[in-house]
């Protein structure tokens, strides 16, 4: 038999970021692209004394602020098992084979994962979520799902149960 559980689910136009990024593997690279992304937020947990499992105002608050930290950069995976990522300066150089791209540091986030892919993305956001969320006191919480959509009906969940 099933326990019964509550979750509470955000989808909203503002919950977004704007980034480049590329796919590498040993033996193959995607080009330079960029996606418009969008997130939606599920945390599943009891109710509280207020009836409410979280507040959806604090969700919105939350995720709105992970997803600003992603906004406008370039995205590079920190652990990639191919990529040589080193700093120069206020420069980021990227090196794949032949291949290398400078960007300024400024306009870059080394997120610590190993591919810059739709279903990484949704596991490093919902590891942000929990870790903002426990920052501002919140518990009780059983699971978190995170969606990552690249395109319109393209999109990858990473769910979490704590």
């Amino acid at each position: 038999m099933s326990t019964p559980s509550f979750k509470v689910h955000v989808e909203k136009d503002y919950l977004k970021f704007n980034a480049a990024h590329f796919i590498a593997h040993r033996d193959s690279r995607e080009a330079l692209h960029g996606h418009n992304y969008r997130v939606s937020v599920e945390v599943e947990g009891d109710l509280d004394a207020q009836g409410y499992v979280l507040d959806f105002g604090v969700v919105k608050r939350v995720a709105r602020r992970v997803c600003q930290r992603l906004d406008e950069k370039t995205l590079f995976p920190a652990h990639s098992d191919c990529l040589d990522i080193r700093t120069d300066g206020p420069q980021v150089i990227v090196r794949y084979d032949d291949d290398e791209f400078r960007v300024p540091q400024s306009d870059v986030l080394l997120l610590p994962i190993v591919h810059t892919s739709a279903e990484e993305l949704a596991r490093y956001l919902a590891g942000e979520m929990q870790r903002e969320l426990h920052g501002e006191g919140i518990q009780g919480i059983r699971a978190i799902q995170i969606g990552v959509e690249e395109t319109p009906g393209q999109a990858a969940y990473y769910r979490d149960e704590l």
